[in-house]
């Protein structure tokens, strides 16, 4: 960017002022924000796990990844919008407050709540991304361009997400799914759009170090849902004995470990790498927008487990704790292969023995009660931490291709 363009940042009225110490800072507004996906998670996870079968699952991954799309698109804008300025800031508080209605509407979301959800997401999709093109309208016409882009697809999904609405059952499950793909896909196409030509990657120009604090946020959210679970879970039993405080440990120890695994090693390594690349956005776009769904995917899940193995750790184990108890670690492990592999440019080995032994442990579960697998899985989980610590703490030199 030459020296004109950055003084034309400094004049604007909604735009960070790049090459500062700010460029990539988080906003308190931003935090504000995050708050209401608070209850959106925790929404999320108390749904999945009271309609917890093959259709619930599909139905909460579409919930999911639509909330994940809102959220990540925000990011995306904030990156280049400043919260600190007043227009930025009135647009995350009504993104805030349609957030909650958001939130609410998840549990009825496939059944009366339909249409406040649609409604809900459709007006956060298209009102953010229409402010950002007008936003930047007049000090950067290019990037104005790529969120008019995104603008006309957003409207293009709201047919789908609105007609899914205004029909029951299947058909709104197939219609609601066909917004998504449409909205996944548009990145990948370039957001083309006729008369308006395709957005590339290099015009993405983003802060790492703002991306990469801003998805482990709502990383952190979503590991803050595993301990309101257990805690909840475990605050309502009438008899709080060793027992159960053992299984609060090793939940508690479960969730510190994905922690681990995350913030340890990986997180200030795409940070650095997208500030040091020659295309941002292309890093960003695979290592931030895409590789963190299954990363997310997999803490909501584990927090299912946690619930069905607390109130439940005796006697028989069935499909539904099994595959929660599994699943959870596993989808979280394979999105954190896809997170550093695409930083490091290798996937690390530690991950992929934990992801084997994790659905080896599958072999068990006739014989064992849901405690014991519960347990199993969380030493498998820790194993692959003290892996990959151990093994990039004492090979430095090849700490990038061997952990």
């Amino acid at each position: 960017m030459t020296a004109s363009e950055d003084q034309r940042f400094i004049h604007s009225a909604c735009l960070r002022v790049r090459g500062t110490a700010s460029e990539g800072k988080v906003a308190f507004a931003e935090l504000f924000f995050d708050l209401v996906f608070v209850l959106t998670i925790i929404q999320l996870s108390h749904s999945l796990a009271a309609h917890y079968s093959p259709l619930g699952l599909v139905e909460a991954a579409l919930l999911m990844l639509a909330i994940w799309w809102v959220w990540i698109y925000t990011t995306w804008a904030t990156n280049w919008l400043d919260p600190d300025k007043s227009p930025v800031r009135l647009l995350l508080f009504v993104l805030m407050f349609l957030g909650l209605l958001l939130s609410i509407a998840i549990p009825t979301a496939f059944g009366s709540g339909g249409l406040l959800f649609a409604l809900t997401y459709v007006a956060m999709q298209v009102g953010r991304s229409a402010f950002t093109a007008h936003a930047m309208r007049r000090d950067w016409p290019e990037n104005s361009r790529n969120f008019t882009r995104i603008t006309v697809w957003t409207i293009f999904s709201a047919l789908f997400w609105i007609a899914g609405a205004l029909v029951e059952h299947e058909a709104r499950l197939a219609l609601w799914l066909v917004a998504l793909a449409i909205e996944y896909a548009s990145p990948a196409l370039g957001f083309a759009v006729p008369g308006l030509g395709r957005s590339s990657v290099s015009d993405w120009q983003v802060s790492g170090e703002h991306m990469a604090e801003r998805c482990a946020l709502f990383v952190i959210i979503c590991l803050g849902e595993t301990i309101l679970v257990t805690g909840r879970t475990v605050a309502g039993m009438e008899l709080l004995d060793g027992f159960t405080i053992f299984l609060l440990l090793i939940a508690f120890v479960s969730t510190a470990t994905m922690w681990w695994i995350y913030f340890r090693f990986g997180h200030g390594e795409a940070a650095h790498l997208i500030e040091h690349s020659p295309t941002p956005g292309r890093i960003a776009r695979m290592a931030f927008t895409y590789a963190h769904i299954p990363i997310v995917a997999g803490i909501i899940l584990s927090a299912v487990a946690e619930e069905f193995a607390l109130a439940h750790p005796l006697g028989h184990l069935d499909a539904k704790t099994a595959s929660a108890i599994i699943g959870g670690p596993v989808v979280f492990l394979l999105g954190n292969i896809w997170f550093k592999a695409t930083i490091r440019g290798r996937s690390p080995l530690s991950h992929i023995v934990g992801v084997a032994a994790l659905l080896g442990l599958s072999v068990i579960v006739p014989f064992v009660e849901p405690y014991q697998l519960f347990v199993a899985a969380g030493i498998v989980l820790f194993g692959v931490a003290l892996w990959e610590f151990f093994s990039l703490k004492s090979t430095p030199a090849d700490a990038l291709t061997q952990a």
